[in-house]
């Protein structure tokens, strides 16, 4: 006996990964009349999913249907092909369909769950307004939906890491973990669901599918390392589109203190008062409270460098083309961050519609003044170049000399002129998140060999999104419910065919 079979558990269904895909998967096999486990690696339940803005994208919702937007997921389906653009033939439409088909519901049983949400919002080129951001943060989620898995009588264990998949006559029979106690072996009756999430802070798989400088990008959720995959991987699985992500792209380096929507209960009735608020109070009275959010780690927009600003590093030296996906450039700079410098004029332009600094979709748009005001850490202004070199710890004349460079060298980019100047940074390069899942087929299950699938073995979420393109917010999430869900419902389906035949 090896010392993994030392210690050893039997449940029907077993869930590896404690975000939105897991959690559905957990609350959906339990409610089947399953016994099921849940293992995460981290200390706490949340995922990638915790780490979201939070959008969910559903067609035929209350919220539609409140504010007279006939909607269906046919419509839906339809939609989403059109954020795909050349990628249109990489898609799969089948899995398009089933996430369409599946949200009206999904979206009331989170509903039910207790998860409260705002909008829809529109975003082209969905026909109709489909995107609902949740309230009053992403964590609503994972306390709501780790509430109800918990009552449901899930059993649930934290930093507990997966290592290893166990086949018996090419079927998955056992999962070998460890904990900081033990190492241990658990065997599932029905299947084992892998919802870990994806790749994006993983530098081999990063190496593998994207290439070297993307495998130097790191990932929002320093967690999402594809260990899903990886277990897969090891008995024939497969990933497909692994070279797709949302980024790099450049962001804000998150506050050292924690933004107080992020320090707000998901409480029913706080989210019910957030969400009249939104929709009621003047504009001008929400907008300080809601800049808190919209300023905290989200992206610069691409426009700062096309009207003229420069991208400089730590010694105040500019170091690539801010035109041509800079963000490639920053891992490379010393600490991996860079600085976006502006001068008076662009400031100024900034500072107003339709020049924004950064936006959360469906929410708000952030300038320059917003930051003065909310991102004190990641805004500096002076009145002279040196005097900017100075406050920000840069080489004397650094600044200077690498505006009078890049001005002699700037043809016809504009170049920089008289100050005040300002500095916006730092900012670093990260992966949002990540295409690149496991094959599945339309029962959520892993495909290995010749596409047929592993038995035994399921996929949910990013893990399983078997070439499911989901660009558009929201899609992400949606996905991670529906798939986790109908994945969590195969398995304890499954697990009474085996209950069956034994």
């Amino acid at each position: 006996m090896t010392q993994a079979e030392t210690c050893v558990e039997t449940f029907d269904v077993i869930v590896v990964g404690g975000g939105g895909a897991g959690l559905a998967a957990a609350i959906e096999a339990k409610v089947a009349g399953r016994s099921v486990l849940l293992i995460e690696k981290s200390p706490a339940l949340g995922g990638s999913t915790a780490w979201s803005i939070g959008s969910i994208s559903a067609s035929a919702t209350p919220h539609q249907l409140r504010n007279g937007i006939q909607d269906c997921p046919a419509d839906h389906w339809r939609d989403m092909a059109a954020f795909n653009g050349y990628l249109d033939p990489r898609d799969n439409p089948a899995l398009r369909r089933i996430l369409a088909d599946a949200m009206p519901e999904t979206f009331r049983w989170l509903l039910d769950k207790g998860v409260r949400f705002f909008g829809p919002m529109p975003e082209p080129p969905h026909r109709k307004p489909r995107m609902h951001n949740v309230l009053p943060n992403s964590k609503s989620y994972i306390a709501h939906l780790g509430r109800a898995a918990r009552k449901a009588g899930v059993t649930i264990r934290c930093d507990t890491r997966a290592v290893d998949l166990v086949q018996d006559a090419g079927r998955v029979v056992a999962i070998d973990c460890e904990s900081a106690r033990a190492r241990k072996r658990f065997r599932a009756r029905g299947g084992i669901i892998l919802a870990t999430g994806d790749f994006t802070s993983d530098p081999e798989l990063k190496a593998l599918h994207m290439g070297p400088q993307e495998a130097k990008v790191e990932g929002v959720n320093p967690t999402a390392t594809g260990d899903g995959q990886k277990l897969a991987l090891r008995l024939g699985a497969r990933v497909l589109n692994g070279d797709l992500a949302l980024g790099p792209e450049l962001r804000f380096i998150p506050p050292t203190k924690t933004n107080p929507l992020l320090l707000l209960p998901p409480w029913r009735l706080l989210a019910d008062f957030m969400a009249w608020s939104l929709e009621h109070m003047p504009s001008a009275l929400l907008r300080p409270f809601v800049m808190s959010f919209v300023t905290t780690a989200l992206a610069p927009s691409p426009e700062l460098f096309a009207q003229g600003a420069v991208l400089v590093n730590k010694a105040g030296e500019r170091f690539t083309d801010e035109t041509d996906r800079p963000v490639y450039a920053v891992p490379d700079q010393p600490g991996k961050v860079g600085y976006i410098l502006l001068d008076d004029r662009i400031a100024r332009l900034f500072s107003a519609w339709p020049h924004f600094v950064s936006t959360a979709p469906g929410v708000a748009y952030a300038y320059v003044a917003d930051y003065r005001r909310n991102r004190r850490d990641v805004f500096a202004a002076a009145p002279s170049l040196d005097t900017l070199s100075t406050k920000l710890g840069m080489p004397a004349g650094a600044l200077a000399a690498t505006v009078a460079r890049h001005n002699a060298e700037a043809g016809n980019r504009p170049k920089l002129g008289d100050g005040p100047y300002v500095v916006l940074g730092p900012v670093r390069a990260v992966f949002v998140h990540a295409e690149g899942g496991l094959a599945v087929d339309n029962e959520h299950r892993v495909l290995g060999a010749d596409d047929r699938p592993i038995a035994g073995l399921y996929a949910a979420g990013s893990t399983g999104q078997g070439g499911l393109l989901l660009k558009g917010h929201g899609h992400h999430l949606a996905w991670a419910f529906a798939s986790g869900r109908r994945a969590g419902r195969n398995a304890a389906f499954a697990a009474v065919t085996e209950d069956m035949v034994s």
